[in-house]
């Protein structure tokens, strides 16, 4: 079916009509940042490939010397480290995982032991037989590797969790924007309330004073008598 150039441009001009006074679709939530992975998932494999490898070493084989003496010193005492210390700092980087508050204190850990690592591997480059630099260096290698990977897990976690925050923060800001420019609904016209109307006063009613109390028992005043009576005599005693 063809649309013809003059209904093409009806429809274009009667658009913004149409869609006039819709609501504006609410902005979808961001959506939150993936789950980071434990620590321990990553560090397990490159730390017991350490520990194996420091088990196995066979200091008696170097060359004699302090710096025999002094790799084999390191070497226990990062064994013994690593079964004491280091698994409490995991627990608790593995109960948030992603928290860096939680992962600070591993992660600083982390550092000392590769540094000691770092130690007695130069130290075999001295005074060791070929085989065991060798180990030495692959477990250097691995426990490196897995330590950068923690670290760039960490990284990855905080900047998805500041970017969740900025998303949500633009969210709320766009829906207040959203919500002023919205005209709110008339108020319904409040109805009017007829007070009741008071009850009638009774009207006391006063009797008529009575002018002429005869005339109202029924009885006749018996007319003046203008005739005076004589005086009385005195008696005479006999």
């Amino acid at each position: 079916m063809v649309i013809s150039h003059a209904a093409l441009i009806s429809t274009l001009s009667f658009a913004p009509l149409l869609l006039y006074g819709q609501a504006v679709p609410p902005t979808p939530p961001a959506a939150p940042p993936a789950a980071p992975v434990v620590p321990s998932t990553m560090l397990q494999p490159a730390l017991a490939m350490v520990e194996s490898t420091l088990n196995s070493l066979k200091v008696d084989k170097w060359k004699r010397g302090s710096v025999r003496d002094e790799a084999s010193q390191n070497a226990q005492a990062m064994l013994s480290d690593m079964k004491s210390n280091l698994p409490p700092l995991i627990a608790d980087a593995d109960a948030a995982p992603g928290v860096v508050s939680k992962s600070i204190p591993l992660m600083k850990h982390l550092d000392a032991l590769y540094d000691v690592l770092l130690r007695i591997e130069e130290a075999a480059r001295v005074a060791a037989p070929n085989d065991q630099i060798d180990q030495l260096e692959a477990a250097l290698k691995k426990f490196g590797s897995a330590r950068n990977d923690l670290y760039d897990s960490l990284q990855q976690s905080a900047t998805g969790q500041e970017k969740h925050l900025t998303d949500l923060q633009a969210t709320i800001k766009a829906q207040e924007e959203a919500a002023k420019e919205v005209k709110p609904a008339p108020a319904p016209a409040p109805v009017p309330c007829t007070p009741p109307k008071p009850a009638p006063k009774k009207k006391r009613t006063t009797p008529p004073k009575n002018t002429q109390p005869a005339a109202a028992s029924g009885a006749q005043t018996p007319p003046a008598n203008n005739t005076q009576a004589p005086p009385a005599q005195p008696k005479t005693p006999q």
